[in-house]
């Protein structure tokens, strides 16, 4: 069964179960987190674009904490060609405003607008499990979704249904695993290590739609044990690991389209390079 055939059908099976599912709107789960005048939603709240100028950039944040889920953003980068402007969509528990220090986290970063994307893994550190992909599409032509599943077996990194990168839980084997509660979040700003910004190109402008997800409620800080229940169909065992058809579909798009992956080197493995993940 096709990854596309596959999710779809456990959505509409699980419809009723969650009320994140098929609701729209913006302000019913997320809110500004910080640069607020740079921040537009449209007047039906169902689109919001980020806007990146040397004054400032912006970013949102879920309302609620989580502590598992299939979580999903559709999103378009800025149209115009340069370094430096980190477009993202991630999942953190790391608190606003503060120094994250050592802390879960899980990302899809655009560096620059060339379309490769990050994909990153903060594992109660600091991260540096960096996955790049240079996409199969341009990014900033039209919507594309990007997803993360989170459950107590496994992470899944999924881009327009394509299974790019899974993170599988090696607690047994030492490995820290996300065991906090998580929000969501979307940002534009600008690094120099992701190159040099060309001003004369702003604003850079980003897009994101479709804000429902499916995911189980918890408190900031908390242990998420209560919401590894196979109540939440993402917990159920068809969502444990990926088929045989999802394992060829991801080695494929990873053969073609990965461009860096930490496991790669060895200044940069680490312990769950070396397990059968």
């Amino acid at each position: 069964m096709a990854f596309l055939t596959f999710f779809t059908i456990l959505f509409l099976g699980a419809f009723s179960m969650q009320a994140n599912g098929q609701h729209q709107s913006f302000d019913k789960y997320y809110s500004p987190l910080w640069g607020s005048n740079h921040l537009s939603v449209n007047p039906q709240r169902t689109e919001v674009q980020l806007k990146m100028d040397q004054s400032s950039g912006a970013g949102f944040r879920s309302k609620l904490e989580y502590g598992s889920g299939l979580f999903h953003i559709r999103m378009k980068i800025p149209d115009v060609k340069t370094g430096g402007i980190v477009t993202c969509f991630y999942i953190t528990s790391a608190p606003d405003n503060q120094d994250p220090g050592n802390h879960f986290e899980l990302d899809y970063e655009f560096l620059g607008t060339n379309g490769t994307v990050q994909t990153n893994v903060y594992d109660n550190d600091g991260g540096h499990r960096e996955q790049s992909f240079k996409l199969w599409f341009d990014p900033s032509k039209d919507f594309h979704t990007y997803e993360f599943l989170w459950n107590s077996r496994q992470i899944v990194f999924i881009v327009d249904k394509i299974p790019i990168r899974v993170f599988k839980n090696n607690l047994a084997q030492g490995v820290p695993y996300p065991t906090k509660a998580m929000h969501i979040e979307g940002s534009i700003w600008n690094a120099d290590w992701a190159g040099a910004v060309d001003w004369t190109q702003a604003p850079f402008i980003a897009q994101y739609k479709d804000f429902d997800f499916y995911a189980c409620q918890a408190q900031a800080g908390k242990d998420v044990s209560g919401c590894a229940s196979e109540q939440y169909f993402w917990n159920r065992q068809s969502y444990w690991e990926l088929n045989a058809e999802q394992k060829q579909q991801m080695d494929h798009y990873r053969e073609l389209y990965m461009s860096y992956d930490y496991c790669s080197k060895p200044s940069t493995r680490k312990q769950e390079c070396s397990l059968n993940i």
